[in-house]
């Protein structure tokens, strides 16, 4: 039986906003989809499907790789449409949380299911097996719960629920396809009331809105508090209830109240009455424009203030003190610091990890297999940097544990619910051997599926095994040579944010002549995201600041060098994107043989951002592919459709993206499951390498010539007479024109790519040594902006 789930058309019962982008995913994964919805009145009852599709275009960020994938989208109705469920093998319910009207649409379409067709309910929280009871006892074994989480398409957990009735070999392949087809972490979750993610993380923002009112720290201070300084997503707790809407927070919480009459913090599952009251007065969120926060064109944001009972400036800060407590690199000292400080948000922060280690330490148990799964679940779900065992590990286990017990006793935790008994047994919830499962009284190592032996390097929590580091074949201060079975070389940045210094640049020349001589092929991959945000400016500035201008022309030549040695390599050379590639590192891509790139890969050569052109073979490499995509020499608009892309510093949004705008290749293979990409990426090169590889040949490269450069020269002109750009975005976006039409010659003239890579080397110079390019390389590094000068 084939390990994972086939799934060659899915459908989607609900066209709200978590079905349509559910549905929106799945043809992100090349799954022909059909969205279902209630029929329209008039000539189309498919119309409101088809109103869904076409709002799926509209969102930001967007729930579609590319537009054009939104072509598999079919709309459907349960009237006229029913039928074509028979073709689906997967079928995802998505109505609203209510267990009669999902009943009640299962008895509908249960007669048109295929024999071999899996249902799956993304019920946020609604009982599995109440679910099930509702079905014929044919289709329980192919029934369970699939929770995506919103969006579906950006947020990395999928919680699997099973029935008692359900297949467990089925629900393997189900999970099989849900990573690698869908590039999703899975966690299998118990059933019970909002699983696992949502359980916790409702309970995190409500311990942070009631700690906040008592200790008086207003919204603004709350989310400076709660975010990034603690490790947890931007969002932090109000913008988070703003984004997810005042009112589906409530009704979130009302229904956990509801089905949680007997968890010992009842009492603080409700939000604070204020809110209530912006809920009433129709400030919703983000939707409503206006909610906790509210932008105003002259006053910037706005954050509501509850003791005034109106908006004012989100201006709040964090106490020095407390930034500074805050800033200990050690856990255990900074949670300890924290909780001896008297400052009101010292208080705060200590209080909220305090009671989410309570919480989450008394359900665990009845939640999840194991803790591991509820530390993914928070960080997969929830975009937190680690999840409550983690963070409570760091900072010592015993330490906590006695701060916790002490806090209990004294009546200042907000319930009395005694620790496990584990807790008092443990060490340490997370080791060698795995993670710590109630059920079992024993640490668990992660589930064993087929599907993933292909994440070679898999994500796990704090203080487990992880599998030894490959062997290095050589290292320099900027790159490390290595192999993780000794047969394939892979190539790794060791730079922040693996930027590509002169030393990653010198590092690649020495790294792929030693591949050549030790492996049959080569992979450039790195160890975590981005793949390479670029150039280090850093090191261009300082150069700049001392006029060594002879010396950075070098360092451009050499860049020129190191991207030449990856394409012309006697070894195939394959890279492994993940994240963001920009700049110099997407000129890395574009000269290897091959990239296996994850679907959420973010693209773009964004020179001109600081005032500078491509010069590491980025516009050679994009002239080049515009001549051989042209059949009768006509390569207008496919070098046109490249300078609207470079002239903007235009980013694609998804590996996709990136394909349709020529940045990666349609040989170019997207996975989506970013965990996957270095498996695929071995053994593309190792296929290439069976294959005979030989390096491609450096055919000449007929430009696009005078008349081109010319046409688009107007074009900056009409831009420019607009307002829309300056007078020196006209002088980078003229040179950049003419790199890709390959200067004032006539059109069709072949040259050698060297000739396009001299020309494209002293436009990047000149522009180094305008004043305005410098300025805007200074204001990069400052702020993180780019300046319009």
């Amino acid at each position: 039986m084939n390990e994972l789930l086939a799934v060659r058309r899915a459908a989607v019962l609900g066209a709200g906003v978590m079905g349509a982008q559910i549905a929106a995913h799945l043809v992100n994964a090349g799954i022909d989809t059909l969205l279902f919805e209630l029929p329209g009145e008039g000539a189309d009852p498919s119309a409101p499907a088809r109103k869904a599709i076409a709002g799926l275009r509209k969102l930001e960020p967007s729930p579609l790789a590319e537009p054009a994938v939104a072509e598999r989208l079919c709309a459907a109705n349960y009237d006229t449409d029913l039928a074509r469920l028979a073709d689906c093998d997967l079928v995802i319910e998505a109505i609203a949380e209510r267990l009669e009207l999902k009943e009640a649409l299962y008895r509908r379409i249960a007669p048109h299911l295929d024999e071999g067709a899996v249902l799956a309910s993304n019920t946020s929280g609604l009982s599995i097996e109440a679910l099930a009871d509702s079905l014929p006892e044919p289709l329980r074994p192919r029934f369970c719960g699939v929770h995506f989480f919103n969006p579906p398409r950006y947020m990395h957990l999928v919680e699997l629920i099973p029935a008692d009735a359900t297949d467990a070999a089925l629900l393997d392949r189900l999970e099989a396809f849900l990573v690698s087809g869908l590039g999703k972490g899975v966690i299998r979750a118990k059933d019970t009331p909002n699983f696992i993610a949502n359980r916790i993380g409702v309970f995190s923002l409500l311990a942070a809105m009631h700690h906040a009112e008592v200790l008086g720290i207003s919204p603004d201070v709350v989310d400076k508090l709660t975010g990034p300084a603690i490790g947890r997503a931007k969002s932090a707790t109000w913008r988070t209830a703003d984004v997810v809407g005042l009112d589906t927070l409530a009704h979130v919480v009302d229904g956990s109240a509801a089905r949680l009459t007997g968890d010992p913090w009842h009492a603080y599952l409700r939000l604070p009455e204020w809110l209530h009251q912006r809920i009433q007065a129709g400030a919703l969120g983000q939707k409503t424009r206006a909610g906790v926060y509210r932008k105003d064109k002259r006053a910037g944001i706005l954050v509501w203030d509850p003791r005034a009972g109106d908006y004012r400036p989100a201006e709040g800060q964090v106490d020095e003190q407390v930034q500074a407590l805050l800033a200990i690199r050690d856990p255990a000292e900074r949670l300890g610091e924290l909780r001896r400080h008297e400052h009101p948000q010292a208080q705060f922060l200590w209080a909220i990890h305090r009671d989410l280690f309570h919480y989450a330490a008394v359900l665990l148990a009845d939640i999840a297999e194991t803790a591991r799964d509820v530390d993914l679940a928070m960080r997969w779900g929830f975009g937190w940097h680690q999840g409550p065992f983690e963070i409570w590990q760091a900072a010592g286990w015993a330490a906590v544990r006695e701060a916790l017990q002490a806090e209990i006793a004294a009546g200042e935790t907000l319930s009395f619910a005694p620790l496990p008994d584990w807790v008092e047994r443990l060490d340490a919830v997370h080791g060698p051997q795995g993670s710590y499962s109630p059920a079992l009284a024993k640490p668990v190592p992660q589930r064993e599926l087929p599907v993933y032996r292909r994440q070679r390097v898999r994500p796990g929590v704090l203080g487990e095994f992880r599998p030894p580091a490959g062997e290095t074949a050589w290292e320099s201060e900027a790159v490390r040579l290595w192999s993780l079975d000794g047969e394939i070389g892979i190539l790794s940045f060791k730079t922040a944010m693996h930027t590509v210094s002169d030393g990653v640049l010198k590092g690649t020349l020495e790294a792929v002549a030693i591949a050549e001589q030790r492996f049959p092929a080569l992979v450039i991959w790195q160890d975590s995201e981005p793949f390479s945000v670029g150039a280090n400016l850093k090191e261009v500035a300082s150069e700049l600041e001392q006029g060594h201008f002879e010396a950075l022309e070098q360092v451009v030549e050499r860049f020129q060098q190191a991207t030449g040695a990856l394409r012309r390599a006697r070894i195939p050379v394959v890279a492994g994107l993940r994240g963001m590639a920009l700049g110099g590192g997407c000129e890395y891509l574009m000269h290897c043989d091959r990239v296996v790139a994850a679907l959420e890969s973010y693209v773009g050569l964004v020179e001109v951002g600081v005032g500078l052109i491509p010069a590491g073979g980025g516009c050679k490499e994009m002239a080049l592919r515009a001549a051989r995509q042209a059949p009768d020499g006509d390569v207008q608009p496919y070098i046109q459709k490249a300078f609207e892309f470079l002239a903007r510093g235009q980013v694609a949004k998804s590996a996709v993206q990136a394909q349709r705008a020529g940045l990666l290749r349609e040989s170019d293979l997207v996975v989506m499951n970013p965990d996957e990409v270095l498996h695929v990426a071995l053994w593309q090169a190792r296929a290439l390498a069976e294959a005979g590889y030989r390096p491609p040949a450096e055919d000449p490269v007929p430009v696009a010539g005078r008349d081109v450069l010319a046409s688009l020269r107007t074009a900056l002109v009409n831009m420019h007479a607009g307002g829309f750009i300056s007078d020196y975005d006209y002088r980078v976006g003229s040179a950049v024109a003419e790199a890709l039409c390959g200067g004032e010659l006539d059109a069709g003239t072949p040259v050698s790519q060297q000739y396009l890579l001299d020309l494209e080397r002293r436009l990047f110079v000149a522009l180094l040594r305008e004043e305005k390019t410098q300025q805007r390389i200074v204001h990069m590094l400052k702020t993180g902006k780019p300046l319009r000068n």
